[in-house]
């Protein structure tokens, strides 16, 4: 294990922090420990921003919403939401994937991986097929098969998706990533979080790094003076993009072969511990300036 690298001498100071929370901000219990949260405040004190970025719906934002400082927005279901936390969840901008290129999506799967059940993620919530892992916490959720989740009786008239979820029973989860890819990478953006065969489908060009540079050009912020981290897949874009950032100490090696960085794992800390230091060098940089 490799200790957080320092930046570089010319590295600007970071005026914004984005992490992935599962598997990196979070310990594998949930919760947010003490000094991750004295970490956070201090890093809004000095006058850095944090970004929550996950591939979680807004309304399993609970978890961290009491540590959102400032603007309170988050970014959710891997860049498909902007949701501003303060208003309990409320949706500030959507970036949806169009229910005819999920259709066309659910075919290419079925025929390329028989035996892959999907669940579609709606602003509204999600709903799923009869053979897919039941969401024990969504229990208002219809099940039926993809093609009628995604019926609509007028183009427009249904609630905007979000994500489309692709489970498979029995494919390694980076052979199945492959297989998704390969059947209709042309069409929407693949990507996966979850240690079993779990894809998350968003529309093309959608990613967490996408729509975080969206919201890093309306506040006059470049790439380099972001900081992120991640775990996994879902993570990448958006570690390539941040002009520093580090991979978990557990995290997917595909992860850590696209961070600057490397920290300690998500039950140790990890995200904390980089913080800590970011924070330090704000404060020196306001005090030379002073």
């Amino acid at each position: 294990m490799t200790s957080p690298r320092s930046p570089r001498p010319s590295a600007p100071v970071a005026r914004l922090i984005a992490t992935d929370l599962d598997g990196t901000l979070l310990r594998d219990d949930k919760s947010v420990s003490e000094r991750t949260v004295a970490a956070l405040a201090a890093a809004e004190r000095a006058g850095i921003e944090v970004f929550f970025v996950t591939g979680r719906p807004a309304r399993w934002m609970d978890v961290v919403s009491d540590h959102v400082h400032g603007h309170g927005l988050a970014i959710c279901a891997n860049g498909a939401a902007v949701v501003d936390l303060h208003a309990g969840g409320t949706f500030l901008e959507v970036r949806p994937l169009e229910r005819p290129v999920a259709l066309d999506v659910v075919r290419a799967l079925r025929a390329a991986a028989p035996g892959t059940s999907f669940a579609v993620e709606l602003t509204t919530g999600i709903h799923y097929e009869p053979q897919y892992p039941p969401f024990f916490l969504d229990p208002g959720a219809t099940v039926a098969t993809a093609e009628k989740l995604l019926f609509e009786e007028a183009p427009g008239s249904a609630a905007p998706v979000l994500k489309l979820l692709a489970q498979h029973p029995e494919l390694d989860p980076d052979v199945f990533l492959a297989i998704t890819r390969e059947a209709a990478g042309d069409r929407a953006a693949f990507t996966r979080s979850s240690p079993t065969a779990l894809v998350e489908i968003s529309a093309l060009g959608v990613s967490k790094a996408s729509t975080l540079a969206l919201c890093c050009a309306e506040r006059g912020i470049a790439a380099e003076e972001v900081v992120a981290f991640g775990d996994m897949p879902n993570d990448i874009e958006m570690l390539s993009w941040a002009g520093r950032s580090y991979a978990m100490g557990n995290a997917h090696p595909d992860v850590i072969a696209a961070a600057s960085g490397r920290t300690v794992g998500n039950n140790e800390d990890g995200v904390a511990v980089v913080i800590e230091q970011l924070v330090a060098e704000a404060l020196a940089s306001k005090e030379t300036a002073g």
